[in-house]
């Protein structure tokens, strides 16, 4: 072999020791990636599971009981619970927890992407699923304990939800997307849209149970913001 193959040769041998360091480093990139989005993924779905048990226990042993409702979907849900109740007609609220959000996620899959469309509907069936079994316990008698701790309970479940990449409440969906076609902000959307829900409470339920559901939705408002 004269000296210009073994030049070329040991060229060769280089760049080919080159490409497995750069393909090994390249894979090893890979690899790591991917475990920080699987491990993203799971602490994801953890905030959502726990959220979901939290909102349920805002509901289901402090507002139920009481006859209070909260702000968004949810409270449109038990409001129309209630009063389809008084009038003989037995629909689960987690049916109508579903019924209710799902027109508000299907906007947010226009507004917001696949993957926010399928955690939502993910994170809002098993909040239904979770109202449905989990069973009736009234925690405490006081109206306003009643109302600060069910809106702190299911405030927390709501923000770890969105935390999580979630939703257990639908109005945020139709907030985002009117604050983009309108000059009004995100709060002024659901400000508005719960000072409708509140007076149709009124109306239905009583000012003082009105006024109780308000200071409800202001514990959870709360709480999803901190």
């Amino acid at each position: 072999m004269n000296p210009f193959e073994k030049l070329l040769k040991d060229q060769a041998v280089r760049s080919g020791q080159q490409v497995g360091e750069m393909s090994a480093y390249r894979a090893a990139k890979q690899l790591r990636s991917f475990r920080k989005s699987v491990i993203r993924t799971v602490k994801d779905f953890i905030l959502i599971i726990l959220g979901i048990f939290s909102a349920s226990i805002g509901v289901k042993w402090f507002l139920l009981p009481n006859g209070f409702i909260d702000g968004g979907c949810t409270g449109i849900s038990m409001l129309i619970n209630k009063v389809m109740g008084t009038r003989g007609l037995d629909v689960p609220l987690s049916l109508v927890l579903v019924i209710v959000n799902t027109p508000f996620l299907l906007l947010g899959l226009k507004t917001m992407g696949k993957k926010f469309f399928v955690r939502g509907i993910l994170a809002i069936v098993g909040f239904a699923i979770c109202v449905a079994v989990l069973p009736h316990q009234e925690v405490t008698k006081s109206e306003l304990l009643i109302a600060v701790f069910g809106g702190f309970s299911l405030g927390l479940g709501i923000g770890l939800a969105v935390r999580g990449g979630a939703v257990l409440d639908g109005t945020e969906v139709m907030a985002i997307y009117f604050s983009r076609k309108s000059s009004m902000t995100i709060g002024d959307v659901i400000l508005v849209f719960n000072i409708l829900i509140f007076t149709v409470a009124a109306y239905v339920l009583g000012i003082e149970v009105a006024l109780y559901s308000i200071l409800t939705y202001l514990a959870a408002s709360k709480t999803v913001d901190f």
